[in-house]
């Protein structure tokens, strides 16, 4: 398995353990943006969003948009 594939993976993990929250991609941004190494983050950033679940590559969008506005 590549890095890349482990990230997939667990990106759609950690968007499966946040459906419980009432807004799953602001959770899953939130937890993104505390505990991936900014190289993780910029790895899947350029992987883009092939085999990510809806939620996940929403979140991950998300961390993007606000890691361009930063």
């Amino acid at each position: 398995m590549t890095t890349v594939e482990r990230l997939v993976m667990m990106a759609n993990q950690i968007a499966a353990n946040q459906m419980h929250e009432p807004d799953p991609v602001a959770a899953m941004a939130d937890h993104i943006r505390l505990f991936w190494d900014p190289r993780m983050k910029k790895l899947i950033r350029e992987h883009g969003n092939e085999g990510l679940t809806p939620t996940a590559a929403a979140a991950l969008s998300l961390v993007a948009e606000t890691h361009d506005a930063a």
